[in-house]
């Protein structure tokens, strides 16, 4: 099975106080998020979409409670993992993963 990607974007992770720029992928089976530095130790990140219990939008903050912008995303996956994502177009981001939820 071919794997194309769907959608490639500039964003920053986001765990607390810790944040990481990188690039977020979206194939037709997983998310992936490479960061430009790995030394901080956020990500890689790689999970598949069927993974995915649910998408929305959240705060992306600055030291992890200052609200700075509402350009950001919520991944949650059934095991309870959450990422959250700072990413331009995050209603596009949200309708592209919930439709490639399986």
């Amino acid at each position: 099975m071919s794997i194309n990607q769907i959608k490639s974007s500039i964003a920053t992770v986001q765990n607390g106080v810790a944040r990481a720029d990188g690039k977020l992928q979206l194939t037709e089976t997983e998310v992936i998020f490479e960061p430009f530095n790995q030394m901080f130790g956020l990500g890689p990140y790689k999970f598949k979409c069927s993974e995915i219990a649910s998408v929305g939008k959240c705060l992306g903050k600055g030291g992890g409670a200052i609200p700075l912008t509402t350009e950001a995303i919520r991944i949650t996956l059934f095991n309870k993992q959450v990422y959250e994502f700072m990413i331009a177009q995050p209603d596009l981001w949200i309708d592209l993963l919930v439709g490639n939820v399986h």
